[in-house]
């Protein structure tokens, strides 16, 4: 751990690894993007219907909601037609009937039946006019509901509650509807018929225009219904032929859309197979390269080893042996009075400094065996290391939970913290320093603090910053992470998460 930044001499060699991509995360990502395309591409999870494809289902469903609104309008335009057909036969009716009988009834009391001239008339008339043929009775109401005329004798004179349609017609309207005659009035025409046509005419004073009775008269159905039938029947056969013409017009545009979606489709589930196949051939690289970096951790360590002890066993074996043969020399040179003793005296403390680096360096690069150590074991090596060079005191925590951690893991916690710990000491002098190691589900974190002076982390570069990217990529080559934490007089925290599983390793 460094503050002012931390220089590479901190007396613990390393192999520095180019960093590995991340596939796991992108291939994560696609997979996901994978399954929804084709959750979005599948058909409608209908029983009888998930078997069809998109164009089927939007033309099987277009078709209901056609049939929907064509049986809609259908039903509200036979409606209409009747009721429209009916209130035109009846109105010109009623302007025939009004035409003739108006002048007939004008000078007639309002409150009893039309005088015997006026009555025989009036039965002339229906007897005599095309009115026999069309119109079958006829009845003249006051405005109090006195029945003032009738082809039945016995209803003149007779009083009836005015009714909605009749109060309709008093106020002016002309009312029309087909009736069952199962009104108290209709007993005559009852006997003869089943249902006949009904219609109310007011009958209005040539002199001021109220109205001053109102005419009610029968007319035979059958030819009417025979004609609201056919209106209907024509006004059936322009809705479906509407409705047939606008799904055909559906169905193409429907169909030539639905090829181009599936076209689409097609390609689209080609690219996203060929991106599977290529993220699935990414994720065996991966966990190659992940196999390989910790093999290469473990090797690493193995050829530091083998050339601390080469060089401990070569040259520093020379060193000595040529240190204590100068020293044998300087001995017989001792009390000759030349200057070559002093020559021999300087020869030998260069020898004995180089024989003390050579030393110094063997001892940085021979790590002590960490394989079949838990992590806190690992860690706690090299605080007891530190301690044992520096005589600094560390605290450590660790939790009891752990069990034996992979070699590449356990090898990258010592160093992490071996060079932390020699950085801090180096930079941050007598400050207090403590390493915490702590089990996250899966990963070891550890942490290394001391509240040092601290260092400007952002404006780290160069040189001095060649330990903290040495340890950045021992942990990242094993899929951890690894941050540092530093500010000019606000010590330094040093972080790191590691994988407690590597794939490819017997640990």
């Amino acid at each position: 751990m460094a503050s002012a930044g931390w220089p590479v001499g901190s007396g613990v060699a390393r192999s520095v690894v180019p960093r590995s991509p991340r596939f796991p995360t992108m291939v994560r990502r696609h997979s996901s993007y994978n399954g929804l395309v084709r959750h979005l591409g599948a058909p409608m999870q209908i029983p009888g219907i998930n078997r069809l494809t998109f164009a089927g289902q939007f033309l099987l469903f277009g078709l209901g909601i056609l049939l929907i609104g064509m049986v809609t309008i259908g039903l509200w335009l036979q409606s209409n037609v009747r009721e429209a057909v009916i209130d035109r036969t009846a109105g010109v009716a009623a302007l025939y009937v009004d035409s003739l009988v108006s002048p007939l009834i004008q000078d007639s009391p309002l409150h009893g039946p039309v005088s015997p001239t006026a009555k025989t008339e009036l039965d002339l008339l229906i007897e005599r006019t095309s009115l026999d043929s069309e119109i079958v009775s006829v009845k003249i109401w006051s405005p109090n509901g006195v029945i003032l005329y009738s082809p039945n004798a016995d209803l003149i004179g007779h009083k009836f509650d005015v009714q909605d349609d009749l109060g309709r017609a008093f106020a002016g309207e002309v009312v029309s509807e087909l009736s069952d005659l199962s009104e108290p009035e209709n007993e005559y025409e009852r006997k003869s018929w089943d249902r006949l046509i009904e219609t109310y005419a007011p009958v209005r004073n040539e002199s001021t225009g109220s109205v001053i009775a109102v005419t009610e008269f029968y007319q035979l159905p059958d030819d009417l219904i025979a004609k609201i039938q056919r209106a209907q029947l024509e006004g059936w056969a322009i809705v479906g032929f509407a409705t047939l013409i606008m799904y055909v017009l559906l169905v193409g545009m429907v169909r030539r859309a639905s090829g181009t979606i599936a076209m689409q489709q097609a390609e689209l589930f080609a690219s996203v197979d060929e991106l599977q196949h290529a993220l699935d051939e990414n994720q065996l690289l991966q966990t190659k390269v992940n196999t390989a970096a910790a093999r290469t951790t473990t090797l690493n360590e193995r050829f530091l080893r083998r050339v601390s002890a080469d060089i401990h066993d070569g040259p520093a074996q020379d060193v000595a042996l040529a240190l204590l043969r100068i020293e044998h020399i300087a001995e017989l040179t001792e009390g000759n009075g030349s200057g070559s003793h002093q020559e021999v005296e300087t020869l030998a403390t260069a020898l004995s400094s180089a024989l003390t680096d050579l030393r110094a360096i063997t001892h940085g690069l021979r790590a002590p065996s960490v394989e079949g150590l838990t992590p806190c074991d690992a860690a706690m090596r090299a605080v007891s290391d530190f301690g044992r060079i520096s005589g600094e005191p560390v605290d450590f925590d660790c939790d009891e939970e752990f069990g034996r951690g992979p070699t590449p893991v356990n090898i990258t916690i010592y160093r992490v913290v071996q060079e932390s710990l020699a950085n801090s000491f180096k930079h941050a002098g007598s400050a207090s320093r403590h390493v915490l190691v702590t089990d996250s589900g899966g990963f070891v974190d550890v942490e290394i603090k001391d509240d040092g002076v601290g260092f400007d982390a952002r404006a780290g570069t160069g040189v001095a910053t060649l330990g903290l990217v040495g340890m950045r990529e021992r942990v990242e080559l094993l899929g951890g992470t690894f941050s540092v934490q530093s500010a000019t007089s606000q010590g330094t925290i040093v972080r790191a998460r590691l994988p407690l599983v590597i794939e490819g390793t017997d640990d």
